[in-house]
């Protein structure tokens, strides 16, 4: 099926069709987390969507090149340019080197994506691995005069560039409104600024600062707006197709990236501009100052006071995928619930599909069926209306099981294949066992394994007892002795 994909381009505010660079090599950056914490129902939202995304354009096109930034130094905890450093933050919270929260908060949100199906970036560059490209491109900007040193660390002079260009385009702001609230906050701390709208492109650090590196204009660290602007063009060319990335990055951080790009290129930075869209909980607004916020690791376990049990990541990515990537995704259990018992319906749909046997002729027609698919998922990659479809094909699975249609093993063979690919390879959904099965064998499984390091206990075997628990702390499960006992949990 080759009908045009139509995408809505933040850009221009509208539906475009897409028509990449070079239909041969697609290429997409979408930004990565910042890893100082584990990943979040948030993080699974826009990471599920872009992967529904990246895995349709690799099924239209033959290749997509797919870059995903790991943001290990520069995300200050004001996302703009005061504040502390996220990762320099915790890392004293934690007591261990920065590095070392980069590693363990990495692998965790790797675990985390992988439960959920998410396919690997082809490349997932750390800004503290491209200080060199980020110097070099800082210093073209000073050259150019959109960029200015003030006491060691650099700005991007936003008024400048605004005079031939259009800073405020991605977001629709204009440069008149950002001075009036500039005016209306106070800048004590940005006093070094031509203009509060400006924005760091080099920082400097004292020496308490524990990631820093040297520059032209003394020890510093990157800003965070040009470490993806470098990232992305370094790998995708100074002009390539796809810029993604949450809602919440449109401003500032998306719109100082084009700025920093096309005032060093003079060419248009990403063609299309997709953004997802941010994650609610029974209709408040999800974040850590609420205490409302959920970790992907307690989705799976059930260990979160706003969870009624445990479900299994693909429970959770069906139940993401039932939202379209730019509409908000509320979070309940009942939502949770629905999304249990409508994956469950259609897995064994699928089942039972894989059971019918063909004959002579055909009543049901496959290809339109596949054609709704494609055009639910070339229209803006609508996820929900292509599951509506595959549900409304459980219908005709239905009735070829009673005998009130026909289907031919050329059709079967088609049917099959159609289902296959949505449910598999474009959803990107596993079949597995029922969530409350799965939490069921868990619970008795981890039971049993503590039974018999009771029973080594009691027998004063404690090697045993210890080897067990250690094994157990391999694959992330944590036991601890109480005084009734023995509790186990995902760490």
């Amino acid at each position: 099926m080759n009908s045009d994909l139509v995408l809505y381009n933040t850009l221009s505010r509208e539906k475009e069709v897409f028509k990449p660079i070079d239909p041969n090599v697609i290429g997409m950056y979408v930004c990565g987390p910042t890893v100082y914490g584990d990943a979040h129902l948030g993080h699974a939202k826009s990471y599920v969507s872009f992967d529904l995304i990246y895995r349709y354009l690799k099924h239209k096109f033959p290749r997509v090149k797919y870059v995903q930034n790991i943001t290990d130094v520069g995300h200050l905890t004001d996302d703009a340019d005061a504040g502390d450093d996220k990762i320099a933050k915790q890392s004293r919270l934690e007591k261990v080197d920065p590095m070392a929260i980069v590693e363990k908060y990495m692998h965790n949100y790797f675990r985390d994506m992988d439960a959920l199906n998410v396919e690997r970036a082809d490349i997932y560059p750390r800004p503290s691995g491209h200080i060199p490209e980020q110097i070099e491109n800082i210093e073209s900007l000073i050259e150019k005069g959109f960029a200015y040193v003030m006491n060691g660390s650099v700005y991007f002079d936003v008024a400048q560039y605004d005079k031939n260009h259009h800073y405020g385009k991605l977001s629709g702001r204009s440069i008149e409104e950002m001075l009036e609230g500039a005016a209306n906050r106070s800048l004590s701390s940005q006093s070094e600024k031509k203009n509060g709208f400006d924005f760091a492109l080099w920082k400097k650090a004292d020496e308490s600062h524990l990631m820093q590196w040297n520059s032209p204009w003394g020890k510093g660290y990157p800003g965070w707006h040009i470490e993806c602007t470098v990232m992305s063009q370094k790998y995708l060319g100074e002009n390539f197709d796809i810029h993604g990335g949450g809602l919440e990055n449109q401003f500032p951080h998306h719109e100082c990236e084009i700025a920093q790009a096309e005032a060093n290129t003079g060419k248009a930075f990403a063609n299309y501009w997709l953004h997802n869209n941010m994650v609610t909980i029974n209709g408040q607004k999800m974040g850590k100052s609420l205490g409302n916020g959920i970790f992907c690791a307690e989705l799976f376990s059930g260990d979160n006071f706003q969870l009624e049990r445990a479900y299994s990541p693909m429970t959770v990515r069906f139940f993401i995928l039932q939202s379209h990537y730019r509409s908000t995704l509320d979070f309940s259990n009942d939502a949770l619930e629905a999304a249990s018992k409508g994956f469950d319906r259609l897995s064994k749909g699928l089942a039972r599909l894989e059971q019918l046997k063909p004959s002579s002729e055909s009543s049901i027609n496959v290809s339109d069926f596949e054609k709704g698919l494609y055009a639910a998922m070339n229209d803006d990659f609508n996820s929900p209306i292509a599951i509506s479809k595959l549900f409304d094909g459980l219908k005709m699975i239905a009735a070829l099981e009673k005998g009130e249609a026909k289907v031919s093993a050329d059709d079967l063979k088609h049917l099959k294949t159609v289902y296959h690919t949505f449910f598999f390879d474009i959803l990107g959904l596993k079949l597995e066992l029922d969530d409350r099965q799965s939490n069921d064998i868990t619970e008795h499984l981890m039971q049993l394994i503590l039974d018999f390091r009771a029973a080594a206990k009691a027998e004063k075997n404690y090697a045993s007892a210890d080897k067990i628990r250690d094994k157990l702390k391999e694959i992330n499960i944590v036991v601890k002795d109480g005084k009734d006992g023995a509790e186990w949990s995902y760490e």
